[in-house]
């Protein structure tokens, strides 16, 4: 019984806590999550992935330079005439002895034939001295993996940007839709009080229907703007590589806070952690071993070899007529005269690292502006921040005292409408700055090579 009693109570917290999970994972996703689920499912990050394995493989080959190579072949050859093969002992008696005395026998070597031979034949290539290509060639496949993942690390820093500005475009999306919301809301209890106003002979019939285009314009924009969240999260969907039309709720985090850092910290900052910039520094360095696996021609190349050789007339290689022998060679080689073309080669393969060394000073000139952009860009929204947030309280005042006006018939329709235009004008200037800003932010960060979250 207490056996039961515990596989039930067991049984019980798994199905109450994979009710519970079930239940959170059908809440509003976080930004956190939709980062996660992006860089698990972008195919061009698991396709420069791959990338690395390739040149780790490439790494791994080009290690294998450094150790002897062995090589087998094994043959069949017909002859049109016999060949000899080796030679073979056989005793002979002398020509002058009498058909009945004792014969003694001599000793003699013959050669022996055949029209087909069997051939075996392996060798041994150690490489003692290449003029330093080996440990060049092994040098640049060594780059080239940290080149590889340089490269999937710019590829996760654009999918988390994507990611972020693409969450920021629903939210921003969202707010435009409750703004139009209550633009309609307004516009329709003014209809409201107009009719009513009407109703009593306060105000004139041109009044109601200004009124009621307004309610209609309000209506179509609030239309426009649901169509611009769906759009929003059709395309977030499509960036998560979900159907594009799967349900999304995500977690309002659309607020202001201040960025720490300053604009000369955030390009010592972006100088240290781009990867663009370690991979500039890592193309230098394959370009100057280029060099001196250009220069290595000039240089002498030992190596040693060792053979062995063995053939018969049988498949096996055994018998009678077999025969083998091996040998080892130590092999010097000097290129004495070339005409200088190693000598130019070595001076282009020179001229790419001066290339190179360009380029990343180039590049770091483009870091440097791209983040002074991206720095501005953020300032100015967030003055902006500042600025409407202060027009939406005199707005919301505005309109307050106007519709106090409206009902004593101190101001017309008109003011009212005005001001409620107004109003929803510096909500979307006001959610459009925290937009900007957050995504003036995400670039910024991005152009700093700092990793969400």
């Amino acid at each position: 019984m207490k056996v039961k009693a515990v596989l039930g109570f067991i049984l019980l917290t798994l199905l109450w806590g994979g009710s519970s999970w079930a239940q959170s994972s059908q809440g509003p996703l976080t930004l956190e999550e939709s980062i996660l689920i992006g860089l698990d499912r972008n195919l061009n990050l698991h396709s420069v992935k791959e990338g690395v394995l390739g040149a780790e493989f490439t790494r791994k080959s080009a290690r294998a330079a450094f150790f002897p190579r062995w090589t087998g072949q094994y043959g069949w050859t017909w002859f049109s005439s016999p060949t000899t093969l080796g030679s073979q002992t056989v005793p002979t008696p002398p020509k002058d002895v009498g058909p009945t005395a004792a014969v003694p026998t001599t000793t003699v070597t013959v050669p022996t034939t055949s029209r087909y031979t069997y051939n075996l034949s392996s060798s041994l290539n150690q490489p003692v001295y290449l003029g330093g290509a080996t440990h060049a060639n092994y040098n640049i496949a060594k780059l080239g993996v940290e080149l590889s993942k340089m490269t999937v690390e710019q590829a996760r820093l654009d999918i988390v940007l994507q990611v972020r500005v693409g969450y920021l475009t629903i939210l921003r999306a969202e707010k435009f839709v409750d703004v139009a919301k209550q633009a309609v809301k307004q516009f329709e209890g003014q209809l409201q009080i107009s009719q009513a106003y009407f109703e009593v002979g306060l105000i004139a019939k041109a009044d109601v229907l200004q009124a009621e285009v307004n309610l209609a314009n309000a209506l179509q924009a609030q239309v426009k703007a649901e169509n611009d969240l769906y759009v929003a999260k059709a395309a977030f969907n499509n960036l998560l590589r979900r159907d594009l039309n799967t349900p999304i709720e995500v977690v309002d985090i659309l607020l202001y806070k201040p960025f720490p850092l300053s604009y000369d910290e955030s390009v010592d900052e972006a100088m240290r952690q781009r990867p663009e910039l370690k991979a500039a520094g890592l193309s230098i360095d394959q370009a100057k071993e280029n060099v001196k696996l250009t220069r290595s021609a000039m240089l002498p190349n030992v190596s040693l070899f060792g053979n062995y050789f063995r053939n018969s007339d049988q498949v096996f290689l055994n018998g009678n007529l077999s025969n083998d022998r091996w040998s080892i060679t130590a092999l010097a080689t000097l290129t004495l005269w070339d005409w200088g073309s190693i000598y130019y080669q070595v001076g282009a393969s020179k001229v790419k690292v001066t290339q190179a060394e360009d380029s990343r000073t180039q590049l770091k000139e483009s870091i440097t502006l791209e983040v002074k952009d991206d720095y501005l860009n953020m300032l100015v929204a967030e003055k902006n921040i500042k600025t409407a947030s202060k027009a939406i309280e005199q707005a919301e005042e505005n309109l307050r005292l106007n519709e106090e006006r409206y009902k004593y018939q101190v101001s017309t329709a008109f003011d009212v409408i005005n001001a409620v235009t107004l109003l929803a004008q510096a909500r979307t200037n006001y959610y459009g700055a925290l937009s900007d800003f957050n995504v003036a932010k995400a670039s910024l960060e991005r152009s700093m090579g700092r990793m969400y979250p």
